[in-house]
């Protein structure tokens, strides 16, 4: 049987926290400051060293991405701001690990089939990268 001790242990050891400083409802991400690849490292490591499946868990009701820069995100949503933000605890990771099986339902959502969002960041660091390296050429054979 895992305890909120075992969850404390483990969420100390993985995010360099004090695990006296942790409650069973504290939210990792709003909290703790966890977000885009390092809640995306701890899910990992708590799926293995749990031994939970964690194949119905959905990463944009919990927390945002890598990096704050999202200049498609002005124009379309990323999926994290298309749904209701539901906060990950060190009870409900208890409870998960205990059952083997992420214990969260989500509610009923649809989102787009393609990222429009990350699409236009591509676009845009493309075409400064375009630029860029036009404006290097044109440097280069004007001096």
């Amino acid at each position: 049987m895992v305890s909120l001790n075992d969850i404390y242990n483990f969420i100390a050891e993985n995010c360099g926290v004090n695990a006296d400083e942790l409650a069973p409802d504290m939210d990792l991400s709003r909290d703790m400051g966890i977000e885009g690849d390092d809640f995306f490292e701890l899910e990992a490591e708590f799926e293995k060293r749990f031994s939970v499946d964690m194949s119905t868990y959905r990463w944009y009701f919990h927390h945002g991405e890598e990096g704050s820069f999202n200049i498609g995100g002005l124009f379309f949503k990323p999926p994290y701001s298309r749904v209701k933000r539901i906060p990950i605890t060190p009870e409900l990771l208890r409870q998960s690990a205990n059952a083997h099986s992420w214990q969260l339902t989500y509610p009923e959502h649809q989102l787009p089939p393609r990222r429009f969002d990350l699409i236009i960041n591509l676009w845009f660091l493309g075409t400064i990268g375009v630029v860029g390296f036009a404006l290097i050429l044109w440097k280069w054979f004007h001096v």
